[in-house]
Order: structure tokens, then C-alpha cells, then sequence
């Protein structure tokens, strides 16, 4: 595969945010432990992300189980910032009709980046991301992924045969370490 596309099993880190939308509660990967995540890191202003990114989330969000494939959006700005606030986001998910849960990345008042998508190491937006029934990193792709590879990366993952035991200690490691490694209150290091 090409560089940057697939990696080796790391746990996803949890998502750093300031508030969701379309969801009643915050969205945590450990609440989808069991199920594939496809999570898309986007800007409103994000020409990439408005003509092929979010229109690929939420074909996926329409198209698979929701039993066994959690999409989420997340909003992360680090650009712009005074122009896509909450409200504006609002609006832009009413307006295309996004149904999935959208985390709003948590600004960063030391960096212009926000939390997530430096916990994450993300070049920009769009980025899309996979994380597999057991919490790891799969896929962590800066730019569009065609619709043939995310469908065969998600089929792959959903494939994958995980046992209770797995998903059982994937959600004992969940529940033993509350924080990233170098996140802390103030933030996190890159």
C-alpha cells in the first residue's frame, strides 16, 4: 500500500473534544469497542472535505450496519477559526443533511492545531481514519481515500474474527488508563 495509508496496530487515542452534534451524549471509541469506526477529520472551508470527504461519511454512515460500523465526524479547525465556530457548524450540518455524530475538536490555546488532530498527527484536512473492533489504528490517510479502498478496508476489518477475550481486554486497557500518554489537562505533546 501506498506510504501513510495502512499502519501497525496502535491504539487509537480518545478523541479530545468540546462538543458534539447529532449525538445526546459525547461519542467515546471505547463506546464503539466491537464495532469498525470511520472517522472523517474535517473543516467547513475544506473544499475536499465538502465535495468528496463528507459526502463519502455519509454515504458509509447510509450504507453500512450501524451495529458494526460507527462513522463520526470530526470538526477540527486550525485556520480560520473566528469564521467556524459551533454555530456555523450547526448550520453547515443541517444544511447537507449530516446525520452522523460530529466531535468538535477541542482548540488548543497554545497551537493553532487543536488537541485531536495533534494527538493524531494529521497533516490537514480531509483525513479519514479507520479503527478496528478492538480499538487500534488501521487506516490514517491525509487527503481523499477513493471509495474502492475505504469499502475494501472497511469489509477487511469487518472480516476480522475478534473474540470476547479481545474485546474484553481492549475495554480492561480502556478502563486502565484514562489519559493518552503525554496528554494531561493542559494538553497533549506532540
Amino acid at each position: 500500500m501506498k506510504k501513510n495509508t495502512t499502519i501497525e496496530k496502535i491504539k487509537a487515542p480518545e478523541l479530545i473534544t468540546s462538543g458534539w452534534l447529532n449525538a445526546s451524549e459525547p461519542v467515546t471509541l471505547a463506546s464503539l469497542r466491537g464495532k469498525v469506526v470511520l472517522m472523517h477529520a474535517f473543516q467547513m472551508l475544506c473544499p475536499g472535505c465538502v465535495q468528496q470527504g463528507i459526502p463519502q461519511a455519509q454515504q458509509v454512515f447510509n450504507e453500512f450496519d450501524p451495529e458494526r460500523v460507527a462513522v463520526i465526524g470530526l470538526h477540527t479547525v486550525f485556520e480560520h477559526h473566528e469564521v467556524m465556530g459551533r454555530d456555523a457548524l450547526e448550520v453547515f450540518a443541517y444544511e447537507y443533511r449530516l446525520r452522523f455524530p460530529i466531535g468538535i475538536d477541542k482548540p488548543n490555546g497554545q497551537h493553532s492545531i487543536p488537541h485531536t488532530m495533534m494527538t493524531y498527527h494529521m497533516q490537514g484536512t480531509p483525513t479519514t481514519i479507520l479503527v478496528d473492533k478492538t480499538g487500534h489504528l488501521r487506516l490514517h490517510k491525509f487527503g481523499h481515500v477513493s471509495d474502492l479502498l475505504l469499502g475494501v478496508s472497511i469489509g477487511t476489518l469487518l472480516a476480522e474474527e475478534v473474540s470476547d477475550k479481545e474485546l474484553a481486554a481492549a475495554s480492561a486497557a480502556d478502563q486502565s488508563s484514562d489519559t493518552q500518554p503525554g496528554c494531561d489537562d493542559e494538553g497533549c505533546r506532540v
